[in-house]
């Protein structure tokens, strides 16, 4: 006992707390976590081995979910459980949607960034904030004025690419122009790490390491705040009058940028992946062309295609005609979900359709990316970069939101969905109408950053051909 007095005494104070504090997060992170009962789902591991996959997590996650569809990483406070069955994602957000929320565990990570926005709430502020934009989103002053603004910006694009073309030049498609995107990014991949850094409110609080810099939070805050203007938000505006106790500054902000977050930052990675994809798969590409050129009447002979004239003629009718960009589009989404994972929080002990348990305080993530490589789900081939899998006799055909759930599912599905495929239609239907796209490094390995949306690694250099 007295030689490990001395011992004690011999290592510096810093060191021996830290040792204890992982000491103490390992016991809690093992200890009253039924490991080997038969009836919670199997143990994989800690949620700190993710520290070890993390620049490939979302493929880590999928690889083991082809084992084990639904398994468990330890966590100090509770389990984390991943599934890839649909069953438990129906269960968990829809039929017994009311027994799971966002969880106190998730909002502490989120809310430097996502605030008190949709994202991140529960409850009365979900509903309102849901309630308001739902009636916002249906109406045809939206729709008709999203349009518009989709065919001008696809105009620009082309001019922009055009130029890049003319001189010869590389692009990447991904680029983040802004001060506020870049800002953006950075702070969503740094508070995505605090799932797997089990110190990072120590670093908070002591201001250290990855949690020391606020620089882009405020940013981010500072572009909102100087940016609110009357516009789909305006009905947050006016029930801030309403309500100025609860609507505050801060509050608006969050549900600003959590809107912000949903119809840009989505939308454009989704279509980085899909470009991708026309580089890898060219037969595919032309299919595309042919079904654009079709229903536009346009034709390929012309030496010069009218940008103004082109765009104009896509209009609401051509795009509900175009089934297989559309199925293109989905089968991007389906491979490179734009949230590539997502969860709840149990708020009760409960049983999944797979009959493993579930604790009081158990996380419950659905892996959308892993699900979309499932071969039980999607047949042998469900690597492959297939769009006619989704269309029959040439239709578009939807499958159930809790197989294909790159939109959510049940009451928290995305309210922007059919915003968002009109969106990028419109940019896809333009830029393949003057442009074949090939890989600047044709043997470039993409990849993506780890971050809450499934955001491609060091962009997506391409280079433009005339049509």
């Amino acid at each position: 006992m007295d030689f490990l007095y001395t011992l004690l005494s011999l290592i510096p104070f810093s060191f021996l707390g830290i040792f204890l504090v992982f000491c103490f997060i390992l016991l809690s992170t093992i200890l009253g976590k039924s490991i080997g009962d038969p009836d919670y789902a199997p143990v994989k591991g800690t949620v700190f081995n993710q520290l070890l996959h993390f620049n490939t997590l979302h493929d880590y996650q999928a690889q083991v979910a082809k084992t084990n569809p639904t398994f468990r990483l330890l966590a100090p406070d509770q389990s984390e459980l991943y599934t890839a069955d649909p069953r438990n994602v129906e269960h968990i957000l829809k039929t017994n949607f009311g027994k799971y929320s966002k969880g106190k565990y998730n909002q502490d990570i989120v809310t430097d960034l996502f605030g008190e926005g949709i994202f991140a709430v529960d409850g009365d502020k979900w509903r309102q904030q849901r309630k308001l934009a739902s009636f916002e989103f249906s109406t045809r002053v939206l729709r008709d004025f999203s349009c518009s603004v989709f065919r001008r910006n696809a105009a620009k694009l082309v001019r922009v690419i055009s130029e890049f073309l003319h001189q010869g030049q590389v692009f990447d498609m991904q680029q983040r122009g802004s001060e506020f995107m870049k800002a953006f990014d950075e702070s969503n991949a740094l508070i995505y790490w605090r799932y797997v850094d089990p110190f990072w409110r120590l670093k908070r609080f002591l201001n250290i390491g990855c949690e020391a810099t606020k620089r882009n939070v405020k940013m981010i805050d500072d572009f909102v705040h100087g940016n609110v203007k009357e516009d789909i938000l305006s009905r947050f505006l006016i029930e801030s009058k309403k309500d100025q106790k609860t609507m505050t500054d801060q509050y608006l902000r969050d549900i600003i940028l959590n809107f912000m977050i949903a119809g840009k930052d989505t939308s454009a990675n989704t279509l980085s992946w899909f470009f991708y994809m026309l580089c890898k798969n060219p037969l595919i590409e032309e299919k595309i062309v042919q079904e654009v050129r079709d229903v536009t009447c346009s034709c390929s002979h012309q030496s010069e295609p009218n940008i103004e004239e082109f765009v104009a003629k896509i209009t609401d009718d051509t795009l509900d005609k175009m089934h297989y960009l559309h199925a293109a589009l989905t089968e991007t989404l389906r491979l490179y979900p734009a949230v590539p994972a997502d969860g709840r929080t149990a708020e009760a002990h409960d049983i999944l359709p797979d009959g493993h348990k579930l604790k009081k305080g158990d996380g419950v993530y659905y892996l959308a990316y892993g699900m979309g490589r499932m071969c039980s789900i999607w047949g042998e081939d469900a690597k492959e970069f297939r769009p006619e899998g989704w269309l029959n006799n040439g239709i578009f055909q939807p499958e159930s939101p809790f197989k294909f759930v790159a939109f959510h599912a049940g009451p928290r599905i995305c309210l922007g969905k059919d915003f968002a495929y009109r969106q990028m239609k419109i940019v896809a239907t333009a830029l393949v109408g003057f442009f074949r796209f090939k890989l600047a490094n044709g043997t470039q390995s993409v990849t993506y950053k780890v971050m809450f949306t499934l955001h491609m690694d060091k962009g997506l250099p391409l280079c433009a051909i005339p049509r």
